[in-house]
């Protein structure tokens, strides 16, 4: 009797916990939340780059020496102090591991007239190469830039044009996104009156390393000494 008491009892009972919809909806509720956070971040991180290629740009439109009485230089020892400022900058987003940073000087040519690139610094990782033009190029009259958007330098000034280039480092998967690269333009004209010869070396006899563009280099380590790595 007590058995069938108890099925009894079981076959009227209304209570319950919905673990059916639960389960059928948790995959949803989850995915959702996820893809969410994923397309959150990468918006963050777009921003950052963003970011730091305006900074960067600017930066490097500022340095170099002060004096009143030639204009001013820049040195080897600058670029360096702007690549590493932007690798402290990016945290831990791994500036220079997962992505490449271009800066290019954009001058006019004394001989032609034209927009021409005098000189190009990079540093990072990945295989990216210059949208707008690489050290040496002569551009015409178009500048750098998107088509139709481009800057161009005055006769005796120089523009400092960067590109950054970042691959986005999932939080959860890449799956929620359709590309991972993020790119970012910025430009400065140059603050000061430069020395537009070239970049000079404060010792020649013991010089700073030089970010060329056919090398590939990750993020900067500064050694006990410190010299730039």
């Amino acid at each position: 009797m007590t058995v069938l008491t108890r099925l009894r009892d079981l076959l009227r009972n209304r209570s319950g916990v919905a673990m059916v919809e639960f389960a059928l909806g948790a995959p949803f509720l989850l995915t959702a939340g996820l893809w969410g956070s994923e397309e959150a971040n990468y918006a963050l991180v777009n921003m950052k780059v963003s970011q730091l290629t305006e900074h960067i740009a600017d930066n490097a439109s500022r340095v170099g020496d002060t004096s009143t009485l030639q204009n001013r230089r820049i040195y080897e020892s600058d670029i360096n102090d702007v690549i590493y400022g932007a690798q402290v900058q990016a945290g831990k987003l791994g500036l220079y591991d997962n992505g490449r940073v271009i800066i290019s000087s954009l001058e006019v040519e004394d001989a032609t007239t034209h927009q021409y690139i005098h000189w190009q610094r990079c540093r990072g990782l990945k295989n990216y190469a210059p949208a707008y033009g690489s050290e040496g190029d002569d551009l015409g009259t178009a500048g750098m830039g998107p088509a139709d958007e481009q800057v161009i330098a005055q006769p005796g000034d120089a523009v400092i044009f960067v590109e950054v280039s970042y691959t986005y480092q999932p939080l959860v998967s890449a799956q929620f996104l359709g590309s991972l690269d993020i790119t970012s333009i910025a430009s400065f004209t140059v603050r000061d009156n430069r020395d537009l010869n070239q970049i000079y070396q404060r010792d020649a006899g013991s010089p700073d390393p030089v970010q060329n563009c056919n090398l590939h280099t990750g993020n900067a380590r500064i050694g006990t000494d410190g010299t730039f790595g």
